[in-house]
């Protein structure tokens, strides 16, 4: 049997959620369809994503292909990820444990601002990706133009799989498949999947899922154009996910290799209790895992997301990351009772960086957006009965290198000697820690007779934007802006476009602070005051470590490195600095 894990993903409203109810029906998991506007959808099982209408944490739900076409049978586990920007970590975690993906565009929008962005986090984890666009019934859906668009936008190798592919498309896309097609007319099933696992040739299909229209052909696609990843030889396995059902902590994680027994012992050191598996909101126990399945276990207490375990490595860092920070404010409940609660929270989403301002007394969060802010602020009610409120935190800035600094630590126990000189010289912006102000990319789709005010609004808070685009009556704006000026501009446009525009921003990176100076003022920062980034030296003496004032360190340090004349100096100072630095290791040893 074929084991694979397959992530749905897509820009909110998109319909990827419709679509994973159709691809149950179609499969026979499910003898009824529901609907997300009906609030009935089989994989919104939280109330909040019903009463909304978006899905906020991932989900997941297993089907079963018979054998078709001269493949095996194939179990699939669809992951249904978040589609909102606000909830984009929780769906990047869940890339870390795919097979294949499914990318959802709507037929009448496109390609939009997150779709981007989540091209590039399917790249980033090398996930081979096939594209489904939806909503195909709908006015104004073309799908000769969404192809063209595709391939504009990701490449020659999205290809339509809706009927027979193209071999002359196919051609394009590898060296390989120009080979065959050359030779043969067609190319080899081998040669395809091989492309297709290597994302040289992304399958596309055009439908709607919400009439089942597309998703026989998806379904089949997903069946005979994969293939199952090879496996580790002893046990591996990725968690990708902690959260809790009913007080019980699950480790929900995916085996790579080996078998995962009910009551084995994890690398880790901790048992696996119970084995889940789950379909939507039930679960049923298995007593083992083989390699391709998710399950959730139950009894580890240590697990974190991007744990790897066994022959699996740990995840790297993850590309989003939140960048407003606010502070948690609880008047009838004491501000530590506050902490754990969201201390456990942090368990589940590690992007929330929960942090105790000692010298304050107070809790802040970081947070991608509005949404996410208030399904934090009612998960805290529901489950733990805090009634908080957040009050709008400073951006998160962070610094960086503009010329070369020398850090120095110097080290003298009983007999021994050391002292290092550190040199830190400022990269290519992006290339290495980027220590800044947060900005975004934006596109603002409104109509026409708008576009001067939304020009001189973008000015007005520092970015900058492209040429616009018009499509009929409406006009596309596109740019960069610090998220600082951006804040609360949603509810500018949906006054002066009188709800007509639509904007979107996405995570950019840091860059050049627009007005540092003035956040400098406003901070009011004290490097002395700063322990969480002392600007201090260390340096040890006797067995003993003692602080060393960051303007004082070079009138203590023994050795001279001659850093200031190699930056400041005329040519040929080099040598000079090398005697100095001579001349000063001989004194320190001699005061030895």
């Amino acid at each position: 049997m074929k084991r694979l894990v397959i992530g749905l993903l897509a820009h909110v409203d998109s319909g990827k959620t419709t679509l994973a109810e159709g691809l149950l029906y179609r499969a026979g998991v499910l003898r009824k369809l529901g609907r997300v506007d009906h609030k009935d959808a089989f994989l919104d099982t939280d109330a909040q994503e019903r009463a909304r209408g978006i899905t906020i944490f991932s989900k997941q739900a297993v089907l079963t292909l018979p054998a078709q076409d001269g493949t095996e049978e194939t179990t699939l586990t669809l992951l249904d990820t978040p589609g909102h920007v606000d909830f984009s970590a929780e769906a990047e975690r869940a890339l870390q444990v795919l097979d294949y993906a499914v990318l959802v565009i709507s037929g009448t929008d496109g390609v939009q601002a997150h779709t981007e962005t989540l091209w590039k986090l399917l790249a980033r984890y090398r996930v081979p990706t096939f594209i489904f666009v939806n909503k195909m019934d709908l006015p104004g859906a073309d799908a000769a133009v969404r192809l063209r668009e595709l391939r504009g936008r990701f490449g020659d190798g999205c290809v339509n799989f809706t009927a027979a592919p193209d071999p002359e498309a196919l051609a394009l896309c590898s060296e390989p498949l120009m080979e065959e097609v050359l030779a043969n007319g067609t190319p080899g099933r081998e040669t395809l999947l091989m492309a297709i696992a290597r994302r040289q040739v992304f399958p596309c299909f055009f439908g709607a899922a919400l009439r089942l229209d597309g998703l026989d052909a998806l379904l089949h696609g997903l069946q005979t154009l994969t293939r199952m990843p090879p496996a580790w030889g002893e046990f591996g396995a990725r968690v990708f996910k902690v959260s809790e059902d009913a007080g019980t902590r699950l480790s929900w994680l995916k085996v790579t290799g080996g078998v995962l027994h009910v009551k084995d012992t994890l690398p880790n050191g901790e048992k696996a209790d119970t084995l889940r598996l789950y379909s939507g909101g039930k679960f049923r126990l298995v007593s083992e895992c083989l390699p391709g399945t998710v399950v959730a276990v139950t009894g580890p207490a240590n697990t974190r997301p991007g744990q790897g375990l066994g022959a699996e490595a740990d995840a790297g860092a993850p590309l989003l990351e939140p960048v407003l920070n606010y502070r948690v404010d609880c008047p009838d409940a004491d501000p530590h009772t506050v902490l754990k609660a969201l201390q456990t929270l942090e368990d589940e989403d590690p992007q929330l960086h929960v942090a105790w301002r000692a010298d304050l007394a107070e809790v802040h969060v970081q947070l991608m957006g509005e949404v996410q802010l208030e399904i934090l602020q009612n998960i805290l009610q529901e489950r733990f009965k805090l009634a908080v409120t957040f009050s709008e935190g400073g951006i998160l800035y962070k610094e960086t290198l503009t010329a070369a600094v020398e850090g120095i630590g110097h080290y003298e126990p009983l007999r021994h000697y050391a002292e290092v000189h550190l040199l830190l010289e400022p990269g290519p912006r992006g290339s290495g820690v980027q220590l800044l102000e947060p900005w975004y990319e934006f596109t603002l789709t409104l109509p026409a007779d708008c576009l001067g005010r939304a020009m001189a609004d973008v000015q007005r808070m520092c970015g900058s934007f492209e040429p616009p685009v018009t499509l009929g009556d409406a006009v596309t704006l596109t740019g960069r802006l610090p998220v600082a000026t951006a804040r609360g501009y949603a509810r500018e446009i949906a006054a002066y476009t009188h709800g007509l525009g639509r904007w979107a921003v996405l995570p950019a990176g840091y860059d050049a602070c627009h007005n540092a100076e003035e956040v400098l003022a406003d901070f009011s920062y004290d490097p002395d005051a700063d322990v969480g980034n002392p600007a201090d030296s260390v340096f040890c003496s006797h067995g003993a470590g003692y602080l060393v004032r960051w303007d004082e360190v070079p009138a203590k340090a023994h050795v001279d490195s001659g850093l200031s004349r190699r930056l400041d100096g005329p040519a040929g100072a080099d040598t000079d600095a090398e005697e100095a630095d001579e001349e000063a290791q001989q004194r320190a040893a001699g005061d030895l």
